[in-house]
C-alpha cells in the first residue's frame, strides 16, 4: 500500500497557518479586519505569453475526440454542471458549499472511491485535486524535474501501477459525475525549497509538469488497455491549491497567464465573499467557530488534528469519538453562521488520510449528509463557484463583500 507519511510530515513541518496572505485588489476588500483598505501590487512582466480570452467554442458535435498519446479525449460538455445565472432582483444567493480534496489518490484505503460516492449520495459536486506525480508509478519518478530539487525527488510516495490504474478509473467517474479535477500540483514540497521560495517561473515548470503527467499517462505507464480519461485537461484545469498552502504570492502570476479561474491556495480569512487577486477567484479556507470555545479553527482536516493531539496523527483513541463531534460540529457552526447569515461560501478541505482513526472522513461525511439537502444550499465544485461569481452584476458583488458572516441583509435592498 502506498502510505504518505513522508506528506504527513510535510504538512506538520510546514504547518498551516494564517501568515503569508496575498492583499486584495483595490476596492475589492469587505469589512474583515486583515485586509482592510490593501491593494495588491501590479503582476511582474511575465516570461511566458499571457492567455488571452478565445472565440466561443462551437456546439459539440457528438464525435469523441482523442488526444495525444490517448491519455486524455474530449468527450463534450462536463455532465453535471449547468450555466450559472445571475441573481434576480431581491433574490437571495445560493448557499454553496466546496468540499475539496489534496492529493486526489485512489490508495488501498479507497478514499477517493468513498467520497465520490458520498457525493453521489448526497446531491453533491466536489474539487479533486490531483497531485500529478499520482499517475507516474514509482519505477518512472526520473520524470519528475521538481523546482530546486534533484531530478524524482517528492515529499510524497510515487504510487504503484495499480495504484495509477485505480486512481484513473476514479478520475473518470468523477468528472463524468461532474465532479472537477484540479491540481495539487506535484512534489508536495513545503518550507525550504518549497513552495513559498519558488519564483514565477519555477512555479510555471511545476504546473507544465502537472499537465503533461495527466496528458501523457499512457506513455509513462505503458498502459495499453485503459480507456482515456474523458475530458482534455487542458481546458479543464482552472484552479489549485498549492501545498501546505505555500506560494501564493508567486504562483498567482503564472495561474493568471494561463487563464486559471481560481486559486485555492490562501492560508485563511474570514468567512466572508470572495475577491479576486491579480485576476484570479481567491477560494481561501476559512476560519470557524470552534465548539465550546472563543477560539476559530480553519476548514481544513490537518488544523483539527494539530488542535486536538499536535503533532500526533494517531493521538488518544480514547477521545476520538469526541474529537469527531468536534469537528463536524464546528463545520456546522461555520455553515450555519453563513448560511443563517450573509450566505458566503463555506470552503472545506481535506486529505485521503485516516489520520486520528479517520475522525476527519467521518465528520466530513457526516456534514455533507446534513447540509447538502438542505433548502437553498449548492454543494458544488470551486470551478461552480467562480462561474457563479463571475455571472454576477460587480457592484451586487461588492455590497455582500461588505457584510459580516452572520448579517442578516435585507436582500431586496442588496442584490437590486
Amino acid at each position: 500500500m502506498v502510505r504518505t507519511a513522508r506528506r504527513t510530515a510535510a504538512l506538520l513541518a510546514g504547518g498551516l497557518f494564517l501568515s503569508g496572505a496575498v492583499a486584495p485588489e483595490a476596492g475589492s476588500t469587505g469589512n474583515r479586519p486583515d485586509a482592510a483598505g490593501a491593494t495588491a501590487a501590479p503582476p511582474a512582466a511575465l516570461p511566458f505569453p499571457v492567455a488571452l480570452p478565445g472565440p466561443t467554442e462551437p456546439p459539440w458535435d457528438g464525435k469523441v475526440t482523442v488526444l495525444g498519446d490517448g491519455s486524455t479525449s474530449y468527450t463534450g460538455p462536463q455532465p453535471g454542471p449547468k450555466p450559472a445565472e445571475r441573481l434576480k432582483p431581491g433574490e437571495k444567493p445560493p448557499q454553496f458549499v466546496v468540499f475539496s480534496w489534496d492529493g486526489a489518490l485512489e490508495n488501498d484505503d479507497h478514499l477517493f472511491s468513498r467520497f465520490r460516492k458520498a457525493a453521489e449520495q448526497n446531491n453533491a459536486r466536489m474539487t479533486f485535486f490531483l497531485s500529478g506525480i499520482y499517475l507516474v508509478p514509482a519505477a518512472k519518478r526520473g520524470l519528475y524535474r521538481p523546482p530546486q530539487h534533484a531530478p524524482g525527488a517528492a515529499a510524497i510516495d510515487f504510487p504503484t501501477g495499480p495504484h495509477v490504474r485505480e486512481t484513473l478509473e476514479q478520475l473518470r467517474l468523477a468528472w463524468l459525475a461532474g465532479n472537477e479535477i484540479g491540481t495539487h500540483f506535484n512534489g508536495h514540497f513545503c518550507g525550504d525549497k518549497g513552495g513559498d521560495h519558488w519564483s514565477t517561473e519555477e512555479w510555471r515548470s511545476e504546473i507544465d509538469q502537472a499537465y503533461s503527467f495527466v496528458e501523457n499517462w499512457r506513455t509513462n505507464t505503458g498502459f495499453k488497455d485503459v480507456a482515456p480519461l474523458p475530458f482534455d485537461y487542458r481546458k479543464e484545469l482552472v484552479g489549485g491549491r498549492a501545498p501546505c498552502l505555500e506560494g501564493q504570492k508567486t504562483l498567482l502570476p503564472a495561474e493568471q497567464a494561463l487563464g486559471w479561474r481560481y486559486d485555492a491556495s490562501s492560508p485563511g480569512e474570514f468567512q466572508v465573499w470572495p475577491t479576486k487577486l491579480n485576476g484570479v477567484w481567491n477560494f481561501p479556507l476559512q476560519m470557524m467557530p470552534y465548539p465550546q470555545s472563543d477560539k476559530q479553527v480553519m476548514s481544513m482536516d490537518y488544523n483539527f488534528l494539530q488542535r486536538q493531539s499536535g503533532d500526533s496523527t494517531n493521538g488518544n483513541s480514547a477521545k476520538y469519538e469526541t474529537w469527531r463531534k468536534q469537528t463536524r460540529e464546528a463545520y456546522l457552526n461555520g455553515f450555519e453562521r453563513v448560511y443563517n447569515g450573509s450566505r458566503a461560501p463555506l470552503f472545506v478541505g481535506n486529505h485521503f488520510e485516516t489520520w486520528n482513526g479517520g475522525i476527519y472522513m467521518q465528520a466530513v461525511e457526516d456534514v455533507m449528509k446534513d447540509v447538502c439537502r438542505r433548502d437553498g444550499v449548492r454543494c458544488v465544485s470551486f470551478r461552480e463557484v467562480a462561474d457563479w461569481m463571475d455571472a454576477q452584476d460587480p457592484q451586487v458583488l461588492a455590497r455582500l463583500r461588505q457584510l459580516d458572516p452572520a448579517q442578516v441583509p435585507d436582500w431586496p435592498a442588496l442584490v437590486r
